[in-house]
């Protein structure tokens, strides 16, 4: 019988340490190709479809085939939130070996939360396209928080670009690291019970959900659109582990640590052991199941398992989308996740036009949106910049990359290349002749 209190304080006993904090700081505006072969690597007319489903968007330009060959995309294209999670491996230089040498193994234990942050879109994904990454850490603050006292913020930067260099996005993510026992020891959330649902409840909900309409075809034009218009409700939930289950098959959730299985799963706790600690049964599994084990997020200070932020971050974009129709883009999109959203939460999403304007040629509208559960509680708020169509100007233009982003991508692709055909060289020159005797 396994002492599932003791395997869990063994696994919460981890803290700061002051000199992981000063050797974290050595990774700051260090750019490296990320190497990591995501579970999606090159977008597919399936790949697309499965990650549109997997948070709940059924708009038929994600997830039809031929839809979108009439549109002025002329192709299926992806949700802009997908590119998050498309990475094939990236070529190029190694960290410096001093910095690599003394960042081993930083934040052994400690947990860490995604919070929020902000991403800019520069074009869309198409079936076929291939994203390759680089970045690195821009930030490192040490703060004080009443979930799990002191904690750490870090803040990362991620540039993607596809199989012709082309820049697709600049994403920014915040992560909260903390302590899990002084989480469970202040036990801020400790007093939040499930909510439990009567059928006149889910027939509220599944009003909302029956009044849900997509723009779709229709554009929507700026010069149609007025500061102070609000946007018709849309609602997430109530989450359960199904809903959880659908993200992780719409691609997300692999990298870096890994959801695997078997011999796989094996060897990935041989990798990373401090990742897996045992269920009750004695069976080790991944840290990462606090999203569908309660027991095991109680054990970190949380009530009951809990979503991921980028599953709210995917839906308030698919709630912009839904709103501003097929023929508009998302260019911008800054969000912070403030509350958790536990198993069995309702999010009810709401949102505003604060202002429109014309902007280098763009015609666009900011919209400030936000999440409230059924404990009218704030969970998370966004403020989305979209570019619409114009009955003057034409078609929804879209963001040019900044210069300097453009130049360090060509550069980092360029490297990528060199590389990758210095591999191929040396791999055509291992090879056995097959020439005759």
């Amino acid at each position: 019988m396994v002492d599932i209190d003791k395997e869990f304080d063994e696994a919460t006993n981890y803290t700061f340490d002051d000199r992981d904090i000063e050797r974290a700081k050595l990774l700051l505006g260090v750019d490296v190709a990320k190497k990591q072969l995501e579970h999606i690597s090159t977008a597919s007319y399936d790949s697309i479809r499965n990650f549109a489903w997997g948070v709940g968007d059924d708009n038929p330009l994600y997830g039809d085939e031929h839809y979108g060959e009439t549109t002025r995309w002329g192709s299926q294209i992806a949700p802009n939130s997908m590119a998050q999670i498309i990475g094939a491996p990236m070529l190029g230089d190694p960290m410096p070996e001093d910095v690599k040498q003394q960042t081993k193994g930083l934040f052994r234990g400690i947990h860490v939360f995604v919070s929020g942050g902000s991403t800019q879109w520069y074009r869309p994904v198409y079936p076929g396209d291939r994203l390759f990454a680089f970045g690195g850490e821009e930030t490192l603050e040490v703060k004080d928080s009443e979930f799990a006292g002191q904690s750490v913020i870090q803040v990362s930067r991620e540039v993607k670009v596809n199989q012709r260099g082309e820049v697709v996005y600049v994403h920014r993510v915040l992560r909260v690291l903390t302590e899990r026992k002084a989480a469970r020891e202040r036990g801020k959330y400790s007093q939040i019970e499930p909510t439990q649902y009567t059928d006149e409840d889910i027939e509220r909900i599944d009003a909302i959900y029956a009044a849900e309409q997509r723009r779709g075809a229709e554009p929507r034009y700026w010069e149609d659109v007025e500061i102070g218009d609000e946007l018709p409700p849309m609602v997430k939930g109530p989450l359960t582990t199904t809903e959880v289950v659908a993200f992780h098959a719409g691609g997300y959730g692999f990298v870096p640590y890994g959801l695997k299985s078997s011999r796989l799963a094996y060897l990935n706790r041989k990798r990373i052991a401090p990742f897996f600690v045992k269920n009750e049964q004695g069976v080790p599994d991944v840290a990462q199941r606090l999203h569908w084990d309660s027991a095991w997020a109680q054990a970190i200070g949380n009530p009951m398992a809990y979503d991921y932020g980028v599953m709210r971050e995917t839906w308030f974009h698919h709630y912009a989308t839904d709103w501003a129709g097929d023929d508009a883009f998302v260019i911008e999109q800054r969000d912070s996740i403030r509350k958790f959203n536990y198993h069995g939460d309702v999010q009810f999403l709401s949102g505003e036009i604060v202002d429109k304007r014309e902007e280098n040629g763009l015609t666009v509208v900011d919209v400030k949106m936000k999440m409230t559960n059924q404990r009218d509680v704030e969970t998370a708020f966004a403020d989305v910049t979209i570019s619409l169509p114009s009955r003057t100007n034409g078609q929804a233009v879209l963001l040019a990359p900044p210069t300097d982003v453009v130049r360090r991508s060509g550069a980092m692709w360029e490297r990528h290349l060199e590389l990758s055909a210095q591999r191929t060289r040396a791999s055509a020159t291992a090879q056995p002749s097959r020439t005759g005797r």
